[in-house]
């Protein structure tokens, strides 16, 4: 049945612009083919999108680290209004030019985009495109060199304001990120969304954020050892 729901979707053409169909970005307008139809529809990670919304206030500053064609870099916008700001890190070009265009077509003046990748040290890094574009990530076997940046070094060389949010899904480099961000999670503590990528990649992810006193809780109805989706907190 959902099969046969889905069917005319694809009638539609990749390169439309549709409004937004439900949630906080009600009416906001997105390019169909830029990522999958739950995006215009309003239906795409809804557990997220609520739990998203409900953690940024209006003024807060808000760091989208993988943001992709920009579906939570546009929610973050809305959420922390005019006197807020939104920083989002995509380092693959294809990806940029979808999120520079969402947030042009919407008017997101309080959003900056870096076109990097965020990692553990500031330089250079292989990147594998992959055919999808929201699975691209940093790879020793990629074809594409990257440029990458740390968060600590972003924030103390005062290039950008520390966060109070941040949304990480970074494809398996979950880690580096974390590590290159160690001294802003410790002096400002934002509230972490997090997408892992692995068994082994959630297990020190965990480890690392239990290290600095965050409290871990599972988004969704999985238990926290199960779950790919992570909300961490300071209380």
């Amino acid at each position: 049945m959902g099969k046969m729901l889905r069917q005319p979707l694809r009638l539609i053409p990749p390169d439309i612009c549709l409004p937004i169909l439900q949630g906080r970005l009600r009416g906001k307008r997105w390019i169909t083919g830029s990522s999958i139809h739950g995006c215009w529809l309003g239906s795409y990670e809804s557990d997220k999108q609520r739990l998203f919304e409900t953690a940024i206030r209006e003024g807060d500053t808000v760091f989208d680290i993988g943001a992709n064609v920009g579906f939570y870099t546009l929610l973050a916008s809305v959420m922390v209004g005019a006197s807020g700001q939104v920083y989002a890190f995509e380092p693959l070009p294809r990806n940029t030019i979808f999120l520079n265009r969402h947030l042009v077509l919407n008017r997101a003046a309080n959003v900056k985009v870096f076109e990097v990748a965020i990692a553990d040290a500031n330089g250079e890094a292989y990147f594998d495109d992959s055919p999808n574009n929201s699975m691209g990530h940093l790879s020793s076997t990629g074809t594409r060199k990257v440029r990458t940046m740390t968060i600590d070094d972003l924030v103390f060389d005062s290039k950008i304001a520390p966060p109070n949010c941040i949304k990480i899904d970074v494809e398996g480099a979950e880690t580096c990120v974390l590590a290159g961000a160690r001294l802003v999670l410790e002096r400002y503590q934002p509230t972490i969304f997090l997408a892992t990528h692995g068994p082994d990649v959630h297990s020190r992810s965990c480890q690392f954020l239990d290290s600095l006193g965050y409290t871990l809780e599972s988004i969704g109805d999985k238990v926290i050892s199960e779950t790919d989706e992570i909300l961490a907190y300071h209380t």
